[in-house]
């Protein structure tokens, strides 16, 4: 019984300086984002995303959730307060955040220089 070998997925190696800053809806007073790898963006990609934000203080991102995808938080830079469901987190640079599907999220930076973290997000429904 032969399989045949799956194609590989496309691969690139990018420059940060390549990607424009954006503010995502429901971001707001500074919230921006550089989408490095999508499925939009990346050709192979497909159930990935991932991104560098920076937010200046006061910038956040409203209560929000998504029913079909897990993120983790990076935090590199700055603090800020990560409100996960009920809770409200102090967050600081080494520290990084697991936000299943279903879970209500919002971001906050609360400190007085910018916040910056990276964010990967992955689909969790196939198909």
């Amino acid at each position: 019984m032969s399989s045949t070998p799956s194609t590989p997925a496309a691969t690139s190696v990018r420059e940060l300086a390549e990607f424009l800053w954006e503010q995502s809806p429901g971001h707001f007073d500074g919230a921006l984002s550089k989408i490095l790898v999508s499925a939009a963006t990346t050709p192979g990609a497909r159930f990935l995303d991932f991104r560098i934000s920076t937010y200046a203080p006061k910038a956040y991102v409203q209560s929000h959730v998504h029913p079909n995808k897990e993120q983790i938080y990076f935090f590199l830079e700055g603090e800020g307060l990560l409100e996960l469901g009920t809770e409200k987190k102090v967050v600081r640079p080494q520290q990084f955040a697991f936000i299943p599907p279903h879970l209500p999220h919002a971001l906050h930076n609360t400190g007085n220089g910018q916040l910056v973290f990276m964010v990967i997000t992955t689909l969790t429904e196939r198909g």
